[in-house]
């Protein structure tokens, strides 16, 4: 299978997206860590990062239709 630049370039976003959700959690986990139990705050910091990947992924994908379309 031949990689072309337009799917190295859905790759690449989709892991850089992948790679800010993965630094989000690492961050939370830092900030919110150290005891046996998640704080109601860390709590709602997760809830916010997961929400955020969510609208981050749809526009990551809005984004690659959209350049998809162009070429």
């Amino acid at each position: 299978m031949e990689i072309d630049a337009e799917l190295r370039r859905q790759i690449t976003v989709s892991l850089a997206a992948a790679a800010v959700f993965i630094a989000g959690l690492v961050g939370i986990g830092v900030t919110f860590g150290g005891s046996s139990a998640l704080p109601e705050a860390g709590a709602l910091a997760l809830v916010a990062l997961l929400a955020g990947f969510v609208l981050l992924m749809a526009g990551v994908g809005t984004y690659l239709m959209r350049t998809g379309d162009e070429s």
